[in-house]
């Protein structure tokens, strides 16, 4: 599997709206002056924890969300398990200093698009969340054996049925999703409405029993699904 099979396309010409969320309001803020200095991102918003930032993520509807583990109350986890269980269709990265493999491993079958460290150089975080923005699975370098496992564990699924349990549009928006194109990009490409595309990703998202667009590309390179 590569990132190429998985997403070719450029999503969209508009900035990508993030959603920044950490309890230490210097790390956003210093988060928000690097992400704000480049003219393809555009930081819409700070939560300082789970529930603001579940409730930010709804109404603000930002295009890709940085999320961190560790917050007192609500952790990362928790207020991802949340997000996806609220349709919450941005692409969740997680934003951590812990490389434990039980964490990277939760975050990515709760339905994350991603996990990146803290520590890694700030030109390699923006060009990590390009590639998130794309469709790509963002994921620290040293991480990717832990990937490897989780698709060794991932359960085997009957692939044919679950893609003949969709409907033609439905198949079509998956396609795109694949390519990694944003809501907004496949509304243009199929001449629909972007809020009926939305009703279509939580529709083939339920079907095929997955929680991210991340989840349903992997599975339809993996598969061969035409």
């Amino acid at each position: 599997m590569t990132d190429q099979a998985i997403a070719t396309d450029s999503p969209t010409d508009d900035p990508v709206k993030i959603l920044l969320v950490d309890d230490h309001p210097m790390m956003r803020r210093g988060l928000r002056d690097l992400l704000a200095m480049e003219d393809d991102m555009d930081p819409i918003g700070e939560a300082g924890s789970g529930p603001d930032a579940i409730r930010m993520a709804t109404e603000l509807e930002p295009d890709l969300i940085l999320l961190d583990l560790n917050m007192p109350g609500m952790d990362g986890l928790e207020t991802l398990r949340q997000m996806r269980d609220q349709q919450v269709d941005a692409r969740i990265i997680m934003f951590t200093v812990s490389d434990d493999h039980s964490d990277v491993l939760q975050a990515l079958r709760q339905g994350a698009d991603g996990y990146l460290l803290k520590d890694m150089d700030p030109e390699a975080l923006v060009e990590h969340i390009r590639l998130a923005a794309r469709g790509k699975l963002a994921l620290s370098p040293e991480l990717t054996m832990v990937l490897a496992e989780a698709i060794r564990e991932r359960p085997k699924t009957p692939s044919q049925v679950q893609a003949a349990n969709l409907t033609k549009r439905e198949k079509d928006v998956l396609k795109l999703i694949t390519k990694g194109l944003s809501n907004k990009m496949i509304a243009r490409r199929l001449d629909i409405a972007e809020g009926t595309v939305k009703v279509h990703v939580k529709r083939l998202l339920n079907k095929l029993g997955m929680r991210s667009r991340t989840e349903a590309a992997v599975w339809v390179v993996e598969n061969n699904i035409a």
